[in-house]
């Protein structure tokens, strides 16, 4: 199955502490907070578990929200985060979450149910985007590299902050307009990738990018216990390493695309063979890059691709 095997926590002590209410600051600020889901200022406190769905809230939201994103650090592997009191206390006092679900972020679903409070409004990006489990690959939970997910994840969002804020919904329904235009300029990008290279191999050492490149009708050439190997951080047979790395030393591909912030020998090695071979190696990440927007992002993992399958 492409499902990776989270290390996402919530220590014990936090959901202890928070649990017992009135003894400690946190817990006291948490439940006072709680009631309004809004700033000192009056915006809307809006937790994303990824900055992924940070930077999609925030587009939507614009000036009228305030949101934390839990895991916002690029320069770390996003399955090793740690959840502390001050995650806990930014769920506790949201007006809204945005998860990504299908098993990516499953620490978010420990902290609501710590943190109570049924009248806030929670997003399941996965959810919304309709996708199920495929055959024996199971679910490719990663449904930010599909844009049809993201613009129905605006538009969701949109109608929450309207349900919650009906004075800004005409604001908030404009905003996920204007950013749904440029995500279908993505989409345009994408088609015009697909009429000129369908049905070129690809591979990968993860399935993170896969939406995005299955959108180009690029071919996965790789075996699926290798990038099911890697995303689970287990060791990969010797003959799948030797099938994976024949891709690239025989041409069999027009790129390898990798998950940079997940390396290891297995990855080196792929890595290696590819710039051995002369193949093209296109890096993406799981979470938004310092200084990128979500739109500038996928536009740049676009160029790339497009760079590396001109060659």
């Amino acid at each position: 199955m492409f499902r990776k095997l989270h290390v996402f926590a919530v220590p014990a002590v936090i959901l202890a502490a928070l649990a017992l209410a009135g003894c400690s600051g946190v817990a006291s600020a948490a439940n006072s907070s709680t009631a309004s889901g809004r700033t000192a200022s009056g915006k809307l406190e809006v937790v994303a578990t990824t900055n992924v769905w940070g930077d999609i809230a925030a587009s939507v939201g614009g000036d009228h929200v305030a949101v934390t994103s839990l895991i916002s650090d690029p320069n770390i592997d996003p399955h090793e985060f740690q959840a502390d009191a001050r995650d806990q206390l930014a769920i506790a006092k949201a007006a809204v979450v945005i998860k990504n679900g299908g098993g990516y972020d499953d620490f978010a679903n420990t902290m609501l149910a710590a943190a109570g409070n049924p009248k806030r409004v929670v997003l399941d990006a996965v959810e919304l985007s309709g996708k199920k489990a495929s055959g024996a690959a199971g679910l490719n939970e990663h449904v930010w590299y599909d844009f049809p997910t993201v613009e129905k994840v605006a538009d969701r969002l949109s109608s929450a902050f309207a349900q919650i804020d009906p004075k800004n919904a005409a604001v908030y329904a404009q905003n996920a307009a204007t950013l749904n235009t440029k995500i279908a300029e993505l989409v345009t990008q994408e088609g015009a990738l697909k009429a000129k290279y369908a049905g070129e191999g690809v591979a990968i050492t993860e399935p993170v990018p896969l939406y995005l490149l299955e959108a180009i009708a690029l071919v996965d050439k790789t075996p699926q216990k290798f990038s099911e190997a890697v995303q689970n951080n287990t060791d990969v047979a010797p003959s799948v390493l030797n099938d994976t790395l024949a891709l690239l030393s025989g041409h069999v591909v027009k790129l390898l695309v990798y998950n940079e912030q997940t390396t290891g020998a297995q990855t080196d090695a792929v890595l290696a063979a590819a710039k051995n071979a002369g193949v093209p190696v296109v890096p993406v990440t799981e979470t938004l890059p310092k200084g990128k927007t979500y739109l500038s992002w996928m536009s740049g993992n676009l160029d790339a691709v497009a760079a590396a399958l001109s060659k």
